[in-house]
């Protein structure tokens, strides 16, 4: 399939697609002034499609864009745009961990928006672990987004330095210590601002998850509720952090399906 530049991109190479009847490309795009790098995954059919913005997990090499995933994801209907974030995968800048970041996903819906194969009106956002953090700021500092998909996500950055102690050295060099920069943390911890996402969430969590705990599902929608945000929540018997066999696949189904009615 042939891609052309659209708006902030500088360069696109095709990749080799792990599932047939899905193109796989990396785009180089600008984004506050630097060049970062997405995974971009379109399936080959003939009208525009629904788009899902992938927001990773983890930094650097932890967490990395799948290319099998979200070729599979694609072979659902869903152009899937997955920005690794600035800093990451040969990108310029810097990855903060939740900050100045946040733009190369909003730089990426600008060409993934004018894309011809793309509806432009149904565009959500998907997070897996970190990437909930980064989807959820999403869809509280944009209106465009039709929904928004939370996997095993961070939603409390504060209780991510409490449950994972492997981390802290990383978050108090990046971030800093929730004490002393306690504004970083809250600004970072969309659980505490929840009266401000503007569109449908669901949120799936597996129940042994022991990398991002079921609290961060539990405190998510408890704040949506509150603030009478319309959301679903699926707590998965049985799931860790990644899900794996027929487990991935049947609520990867379901979740296309809860878009769909969107």
């Amino acid at each position: 399939m042939q891609m052309e530049l659209t708006v902030g991109v500088i360069d696109i190479q095709e990749e080799s697609s792990p599932t047939r009847g899905v193109s796989l490309y990396t785009v180089t795009y600008l984004s506050g002034g630097y060049k970062v790098k997405a995974a971009l995954a379109i399936p080959e059919r003939e009208t525009p499609m629904p788009a899902l913005l992938y927001c990773r997990g983890g930094i650097k090499g932890v967490g990395k864009v799948r290319p099998e995933r979200i070729c599979q994801m694609a072979a659902f209907g869903y152009v899937i745009a997955a920005p690794h974030y600035r800093g990451n995968e040969g990108g310029e800048g810097r990855d903060e961990f939740g900050g100045a970041e946040r733009e190369d996903i909003y730089a990426a819906y600008e060409w993934l928006s004018k894309m011809p194969q793309v509806i432009t009106e149904r565009i959500s956002l998907y997070g897996f672990s970190r990437g909930g953090m980064m989807a959820l700021l999403a869809a509280m500092e944009r209106k465009h987004f039709l929904a928004a998909v939370v996997w095993g996500g961070v939603s409390d950055l504060f209780l991510t330095y409490e449950e994972r102690i492997d981390l802290r050295r990383m978050l108090k060099r990046i971030v800093g210590h929730p004490r002393k920069q306690h504004d970083a943390y809250l600004e970072r911890s969309p659980v505490f601002h929840a009266e401000q996402i503007n569109c449908p969430i669901l949120i799936i969590h597996g129940m042994e998850d022991q990398n991002v705990g079921v609290g961060h599902a539990l405190r998510l929608a408890e704040a949506l509720e509150r603030h009478e945000k319309p959301h679903d929540l699926w707590l998965v018997e049985g799931a860790s952090h990644l899900f794996e066999g027929e487990q991935i696949a049947s609520y990867t189904r379901k979740m296309f399906a809860w878009l769909d009615q969107q």
